[in-house]
């Protein structure tokens, strides 16, 4: 690799290192990139290097160079620092050496070392003791990719030179059988992947070695490391399956009489060393290779192969973590647990993950090497008989895990081993944790001084209060044998209930006190009463913003959407599931976190709801700057959302509420089939009082906060019945009075092509002004009723659909005037906005010109993203999930919002808005509205509120404060 000439390196800052090159070129570099760069371990520790041809590193006092000015001038006069660096290369660094107290990296380098690098590197230099060892860079696994899958040979120079290092430290060399160094060679993304990728402990034995290990440590520690090396080489760097080692292991014990490996002599392993070397020759063809260093890149590159392995790609795709560069390898001399009664291993949360008590949590194993724990081969005793057999070890480890919880200020999650009574931290990382636990935790290490509120804010995910906001199964691990299909987790949950296939048996068996699971083809506007009865909603067709999975997350309803698995039969009332039938009755569990759809009825757990979760979200509260509205239909949805810290409704859909009763969706139906006006005045008239009587029961229910009521908006097609057209039309001409020859005429004229870009929002208030009239008319009488019985309204009337000013105009001129004749009528009058849903792009690029008369913009994001990609909600998923599994799109942008072209559409309507009206309110209430990264964004655009389901609120609440504190 070449070097450049390096000759001198001075310190001025801890920001910034000055470094001359060449006699004529200076330049200031950045601590972290002159460290990335081959440059530096911790301040005034010497690097040394094998590298032949390197200038040396030089002390200096003081330099003529001038550094960079961060917004003022700095004087040279500081107090001089010291330090020894290595010679800068021209390439990037790639091996980052750790231990005795010494790093090259730390933990904010996550990215570059992995999660495990980061932090054995964090733990190594604030003073535990950590096993030696390098790491090996996720940009050096993404140059192994993209190159082929080939190791660079400067790459393996700068392994081998870290290996040199290790040595050195250590006092002992691979493959020398007299001071023998034995290496464990493990993965570590920079977000931590359990299991799914690859480990060798025990690297660098060969039959030279193992003998040498033998007469320092005994025969029988020898060949069990021997023979766990052989099985995990074989397995994770050859590919030989782990079950042809454990069919040897497993013969040999049934041969001797022994039910656990322990019980095996030492010459029993050594026995099992030669059929585990046999099983490697009839796989391979070949003998297990002997070359210590040989391994080593063996083992190097089959952890760089482990990172694009089926069950690694389909982790990430899972829990959608993209934009990885790879993984990185950790090298560390191996600490042995399985050395006899005074030797262990094991595995521990500083608090319980699960109820977040402040108690170590964790599993121990003595004689043992910690792929037993994880692997279940031995069941592990408690963390407490570790302070009976090992009293000065588990102190240590009690103090350790004291610093650890101080210095990172957050529960860990920790791996170590003792060897021979002597302490050694292997891993530590941010614990996983439950919701209720993660609130407990969060508020606890706020009571006792180790956070403060912003810091515990950041320590609660979105997940978290998902999982305390709806029931969950008891034990998951337990129905896993009884999963018969998997599709979309398209409203998180848990629900348990009996078959049905129709809504209107949904309601019927409702009724009677039955639950019932939902399932159908797909679900219609018209199914929503049988929704609403179910416990929970299957659905063999529709995504993630399916009418299914919209309707279900706004009422917190547990919903399973694309279920391709299934087959539905609703004639014979059965599902078919591969082999498995199910009928009308049956019963079924649904986990809408996981979308897998469980045969018969599994045990649940109401939501954890707790005192510290009030507390947290009192917290929460206090630091966001954003407020929080809700979608709400109906009275009880407001109440819900109220419940859930809603400050008031961003969107109430009127067209949801002409379905909750056959005379009002007939009324509507009477409406659409209209011939005249006089027939249309008529309908209305019946629709009237419904739609006042639903506004009265919202305004109650929100007391003294905002109600924002959008105008009719679907296309009017969506009201009418589904089936074949000759039964539509028969029940129409029923309901309405009229002839099917002129049913069957309105119904052609109503057909559309793209019905979402055709007739529906302001378009049908324009055509039909008489409908906005009714719909305005309803909002003031319910408002002024409600306020003469005290109760604080604050209307705010929403025109759907806006692409002109022209447009907006003539609806608020209708509007303005039905109010004051509402006020002239009722001898009072209330306060009122008037605003429009920036939906359509081309409204967002006028926007200043509608917001002269316009009170308040929101966003509606679903259409806006329909309409700015091109995109047809309803036929997205026949292309999407290719366009996700190549990378075209790295997110659903109808689940999360697109920032560059949707949420820069955003950002000039909201500029140029508040251009022409300064006190414009701006919000959003697409379903992006409770969505953690796009609500990120909209407080970052300077929106003043989202609104989301009311199930959503508490969620939407965290992000708006964690973007304050992040």
């Amino acid at each position: 690799m070449p070097y450049s000439a390096t000759k001198g390196v001075c310190v001025r800052s801890m920001t910034y290192l000055y470094v001359q090159k060449r006699p004529t070129a200076m330049e200031w570099l950045p601590v972290e990139d002159l460290r990335r760069r081959e440059g530096v371990g911790r301040w005034g520790a010497e690097r040394r290097s094998s590298t032949k041809g390197r200038a040396q590193a030089v002390r200096c006092e003081g330099c003529n160079g001038s550094e960079p000015q961060s917004g003022r001038s700095r004087s040279w006069t500081r107090k001089r620092l010291h330090a020894v660096a290595s010679p800068v290369p021209t390439a990037t660094k790639r091996v980052f050496t750790f231990g005795k107290g010494m790093s090259d990296g730390d933990k904010s380098m996550k990215s570059l070392l992995g999660g495990k690098g980061a932090n054995l590197a964090e733990m190594a230099s604030i003073g535990l003791s950590v096993p030696p060892g390098f790491t090996v860079s996720t940009e050096a696994c993404q140059e192994y990719q993209e190159g082929g899958r080939k190791l660079p040979a400067a790459l393996w120079e700068e392994i081998l030179e870290g290996l040199s290092a290790v040595e050195e430290v250590m006092g002992a060399r691979l493959g020398d059988p007299s001071k023998p160094l034995l290496l464990s060679v493990r993965s570590g993304a920079a977000v931590s992947m359990p299991g799914m990728m690859d480990t060798v402990l025990n690297l660098g034995l060969n039959d030279e070695v193992v003998a040498g290990l033998a007469l320092k440590s005994g025969e029988r520690f020898a060949y069990d490391s021997y023979r766990r090396f052989l099985d995990m080489f074989g397995n994770v760097v050859m590919g030989i399956p782990h079950s042809q080692f454990e069919e040897k292991l497993e013969a040999l014990k049934a041969v001797k009489g022994v039910k656990q490996d322990t019980d095996l002599a030492a010459a029993d392993l050594k026995e099992l060393v030669t059929r585990y070397k046999n099983v490697y020759t009839q796989a391979k063809g070949e003998q297990f290779p002997t070359d210590p260093k040989r391994q080593l890149y063996l083992a190097v590159i089959a952890v760089f192969d482990s990172w694009d392995s089926p069950r690694a790609n389909k982790y990430r795709s899972i829990n959608q973590i993209k934009g990885l560069k790879g993984t990185a390898v950790n090298v560390q001399c191996m600490v042995f647990g399985n050395m006899g009664n005074t030797s262990g291993t094991g595995v521990l949360f500083t608090r319980n993950p699960s109820t977040g008590e402040k108690k170590l949590y964790g599993e121990f194993l003595i004689n043992a090497q910690g792929e037993d724990v994880v692997a279940g081969i031995r069941t592990p005793e408690d963390l407490d008989k570790m302070k009976e057999c090992m009293p000065e070890a588990y102190d240590e480890l009690v103090e350790n895990c004291n610093i650890l919880e101080r210095h990172y200020k957050e529960m860990m999650d920790i791996e170590f081993t003792v060897q021979e009574n002597r302490l050694w931290m292997l891993q530590c990382r941010t614990g996983k944790r439950t919701g209720k636990g993660a609130v407990k935790i969060a508020a606890d290490m706020v009571n006792e001084g180790l956070v403060d509120k912003r810091c515990a804010i950041k320590m609660v995910e979105a997940a978290h209060l998902d999982q305390l906001l709806h029931p969950q199964f008891e034990d998951p691990s337990a129905y896993k044998d009884k999963v018969i299909a998997t599709g979309l987790p398209a409203s998180p949950g848990a629900a348990v209930g009996q078959v049905v296939f129709t809504a209107d048996d949904a309601e019927a068996w409702h009724a009677q006190g039955k639950a019932v699971i939902l399932v159908r083809t797909e679900t219609s506007p018209e199914d929503v009463g049988g929704m609403h009865a179910a416990e929970g909603i299957v659905t063999a067709r529709g995504g993630m913003t399916s009418h299914a999975a919209v309707v279900a997350r706004g009422w917190g309803k547990c919903c399973v959407s694309g279920c391709s698995d299934i087959s539905v039969n609703e004639a014979d009332k059965v599902v078919v599931i591969g082999n498995t039938v199910v009928q009308e009755g049956d019963w079924l569990s649904l986990n809408g976190s996981t979308g897998e759809v469980i045969l018969g009825k599994q045990p649940l757990s109401p939501p954890a709801l707790s005192g510290d979760l009030e507390t947290f979200m009192s917290w929460v509260d206090e630091t966001r700057q954003l407020k929080v509205m809700a979608n709400a239909d109906t009275p009880d949805d407001a109440l819900t959302a109220r419940k859930n810290g809603a400050q008031g409704i961003g969107l109430c859909r009127t067209e949801h509420m002409f379905f909750a009763s056959d005379e009002r969706i007939k009324a509507v139906r009477k409406m659409i089939m209209a011939a005249n006006l006089e027939e249309r005045q008529r309908a209305l008239d019946l629709l009237l009082p419904y739609q006042r009587l639903d506004f009265e029961g919202i305004f109650r229910a929100m007391d003294g906060f905002p109600v924002t009521i959008r105008l009719l908006d679907p296309p009017l097609h969506e009201f009418l019945p589904e089936g074949n057209i000759e039964d539509i039309v028969a029940e129409l001409a029923a309901e309405t009075g009229t002839s099917e020859d002129e049913v069957f005429s309105r119904i052609e004229k109503l057909s559309e092509v793209n019905p979402m870009l055709g007739f529906r929002g302001c378009r049908l208030g324009i055509s039909y002004p008489e409908l906005t009239k009714m719909q305005a008319r309803a909002i003031f009488e319910a408002a002024i009723s409600m306020s003469n019985q005290r109760v604080k309204v604050f209307p705010e009337i929403m025109v759907p659909l806006t692409g002109t000013p022209q447009e907006f105009e003539h609806q608020v001129g209708l509007i303005r005037t039905v109010a004051q004749q509402v006020f002239t009528e009722m001898g009072t009058s209330i306060s009122y906005k008037v605003g429009t849903m920036i939906e359509v792009p081309r409204a967002a690029l006028v926007a200043d010109e509608i917001a002269e008369q316009a009170e308040f913009f929101s966003f509606g994001t679903n259409d806006l993203t329909q309409m700015t990609f091109g995109y047809s909600r309803d036929d997205v998923g026949k292309f999407l999930p290719i366009y996700l599994s190549k990378g075209i799109l790295q997110n659903d942008p109808f689940e999360v919002l697109d920032q560059k072209g949707v949420g820069q559409l955003i950002e000039i309507a909201t500029e140029r808005g508040r251009r022409a009206r300064p006190d414009l309110k701006v919000g959003i209430c697409g379903e992006h509205g409770g969505e953690p990264s796009s609500v990120a964004f909209f407080a970052q655009a300077g929106l003043d509120y989202v609104s989301c389901s009311p199930f959503r609120v508490p969620i939407a609440r965290l992000a708006a404060a964690q973007v304050v504190v992040v």
